[in-house]
């Protein structure tokens, strides 16, 4: 899966959610084999129904950057993916800057926790307006310019294990990126006559501002049995996957070397899911 130094060069990648954590290392990583980068993230509290702290925009100047140290060139904008003008404008605005768009990650994403029937209106519309929603429109803005561009291309959409295991206490986000698999083989039906390969991954267990120990504490207190759902990682047996170990695999899914792969669902979690 290793990919060689500037692989990507001359490619241009768009990231959503780039402000911080996995979103931040993509976009470094993509910018270190050689894509400029458009950098998207809402930098602001999506909602009061999320309870970790949002990024902010220092978090977003941080990345630009980052990805300027790698000596690629950057257009970073504060954007919430719920905004369909303001997501549209930003990638016409980065197609004319760069000249093309090559790479699609649609990264950017919320949690929250609470079972099924007891979830509020506020929780349930965040969370599926951001992850899954969100997705659509990021999708629906990017796509066309891929297509015109002619250069075929890869879309990474970022969904989680819970998207191929669901888990109690956070349905909401279960069903979200659920969802996400459904756009993912859609669409990669769809864009296989131009040339743009579409696959998810699912990480689990990354060391993000989204893991909250607190919350899952009390879930799991609550609830003892829930802890059952939640496997161990048989490769990992302390701690947290790294950002950096899940850029891996989406600098590998955006270059070439990944090219017989589209429509396919990749599991980014040390074997946990196989308990």
């Amino acid at each position: 899966m290793a990919t060689q130094a500037g692989s990507l060069q001359g490619r241009v990648a768009f990231v959503t959610g780039a402000a911080r954590a996995q979103g931040r290392s993509h976009a470094v990583r993509l910018a270190r084999e050689g894509a400029d980068i458009i950098a998207l993230d809402i930098c602001a509290p999506v909602s009061s129904s999320i309870a970790y702290p949002p990024a902010t925009p220092e978090d977003l100047t941080e990345t630009a950057c980052a990805v300027e140290a790698e000596g690629r060139k950057v257009l970073a904008r504060e954007v919430d993916i719920r905004d369909d003008a303001a997501l549209r404008q930003l990638v016409a605005d980065g197609a004319e800057q760069f000249g093309r768009l090559d790479i699609l990650v649609a990264n950017a994403g919320v949690l929250g926790w609470g079972r099924l029937w007891e979830l509020t209106d506020e929780q349930w519309d965040t969370v599926i307006g951001v992850n899954l929603t969100g997705t659509w429109r990021t999708l629906r803005a990017a796509v066309p310019t891929m297509i015109e561009a002619g250069n075929g291309g890869s879309i990474v959409i970022v969904s989680s294990s819970a998207g191929l295991k669901a888990t109690p206490g956070n349905g909401h986000y279960a069903a979200s990126k659920y969802g996400l698999v459904a756009l993912t083989n859609t669409l990669a039906i769809e864009l296989g006559g131009f040339g743009i390969r579409v696959n998810s991954i699912h990480p689990y267990s990354v060391d993000t501002p989204m893991i909250e120990p607190q919350a899952m504490t009390e879930i799991f207190a609550e609830h003892p049995s829930y802890l059952h759902s939640f496997p161990p990682m048989p490769l990992q047996s302390k701690g947290f996957m790294t950002p950096d170990e899940i850029s891996d695999v989406v600098v590998w899914l955006a270059g070439d070397g990944s090219g017989t792969l589209s429509g396919t669902q990749i599991p980014v979690d040390k074997g946990a899911l196989k308990y």
